[in-house]
């Protein structure tokens, strides 16, 4: 049983068991008798309060990722809890790898409605879900002249949507450049090793897939085609990706492509399990992963809801800071590596409409520029500020919702 190998904590109804915003939590817990209930202050996307039961889990996030917590948790009847230390988690998985592949799957999910809610607010164009879309990415890649990307994403249109409407469209495209109606087969389909040329796509967003990846040499571009092609991400090596589609049995989020030469352990839907409890510490490194990326999709929900540029700018800069782990302390000082124009661009606000708000942020007295970078001379200032546009954003929202009622 779990519970023998870790310490038990008690705590009566209606106490809190973690508080929102809390920092250094170095433990998780598993639930073993009672109700508690998962709460935010200012809740993202369409998120509600969660309650949970015995076998259910919190905590796991802030305690794998090193972050502060996310969400806060109530005890709504007496509750006992198996406390699990960060050091302990190879010892969980493979004592019981039942419990990590319920959080796995659970933040393999989390992460993807993260990411829809994510790319709504932030693309207006973007596509749902659809393996016909396979058929617009390969026509997107023809007009840029991508023939190999535009190849593989015709190949498998028609691989996957055999009865679809644009089938004699892309068999044709496929003629016009000369490649084969048929994605050419992988000789190392076999092979836990997979290696790569540069730029070469490893999997096409929106088709199936059921093999997630780690990165063993080299570097993977993660691109999604909204109007244009977007960079998502570039990984490394350790990085893992493609857990989602291989977890959930759902088409893949974005693209995948390599960045120079590539080399990849490739893991299945039928070994994966296997893997989890015979590597104890690949789990691990995913559970980390996946905590990490939740924080961030998290955090970047968060600074999407707050409505004025200004604010959204300010969390942008704290986002920064936390993403680093630095502690947040009074006249604690903090030199960005980029300046006003970068912040401008990574909160999407073009030039011209950014003037007057640079000039508002350098009157701040806690923020100035030196030789083109940004330096906050008081984080805890700027933390204070994040929380007075979240909250003023969240009261406009109640408002207009009560209007709406």
């Amino acid at each position: 049983m779990v519970q023998e190998q870790f310490k038990v904590v008690n705590y009566l109804a209606n106490s809190f068991v973690v508080v929102e915003g809390k920092r250094n939590a170095d433990n998780f817990y598993i639930i073993r008798q009672g109700k508690v209930k998962i709460v935010k202050e200012n809740p993202v996307a369409q998120e509600s309060n969660q309650l949970l039961g015995p076998g259910d889990f919190f905590g796991v996030i802030p305690c794998m990722s090193g972050h502060a917590h996310i969400e806060g948790a109530v005890a709504m009847t007496n509750v006992s809890l198996i406390s699990v230390q960060r050091d302990q988690f190879g010892i969980l998985i493979q004592k019981n790898p039942a419990v990590a592949m319920k959080i796995i799957r659970f933040f393999s999910r989390k992460l993807r409605e993260f990411d829809q809610a994510i790319t709504r607010l932030t693309f207006a164009n973007a596509v749902e879900e659809d393996p016909e879309h396979l058929f617009n990415i390969g026509q997107y890649y023809l007009k840029k002249k991508n023939l190999p990307h535009a190849a593989y994403a015709l190949q498998r249109y028609i691989q996957h949507c055999a009865g679809g409407i644009n089938r004699d469209k892309a068999i044709a495209h496929l003629k016009s450049i000369n490649a084969p109606f048929k994605v050419p087969e992988n000789p190392q389909k076999n092979s836990l090793t997979r290696v790569y040329k540069d730029n070469q796509m490893i999997f096409c967003e929106n088709e199936p897939g059921d093999e997630l990846y780690i990165i063993q040499g080299g570097k993977v571009k993660i691109t999604k085609i909204v109007d244009e092609e977007v960079l998502l991400a570039v990984l490394k090596p350790g990085d893992i990706f493609g857990e989602m589609a291989l977890l959930e049995n759902r088409p893949r989020s974005a693209s995948a492509i390599t960045f120079g030469d590539t080399s990849l352990m490739a893991i299945n839907r039928q070994n994966f399990e296997t893997m989890v409890q015979t590597q104890p510490q690949l789990a691990t490194r995913l559970i980390q992963l996946l905590s990490e990326r939740i924080w961030t999709a998290y955090r970047q929900l968060e600074n999407l809801m707050i409505r004025d540029p200004l604010g959204r700018m300010y969390d942008t800069l704290l986002i920064q800071v936390e993403k680093q782990k630095i502690r947040i302390t009074p006249k604690e000082s903090y030199t960005f590596d980029f300046g006003v124009k970068e912040l401008l661009n990574m909160v999407g606000i073009s030039h011209d409409k950014g003037d007057y708000l640079v000039v508002e942020l350098l009157e701040d007295k806690n923020m100035t520029l030196d030789e083109g970078k940004l330096i906050c001379t008081n984080l805890e200032e700027l933390e204070k500020t994040v929380n007075f546009y979240k909250k003023k954003s969240a009261l406009e929202r109640k408002r207009e919702a009560s209007k709406n009622s």
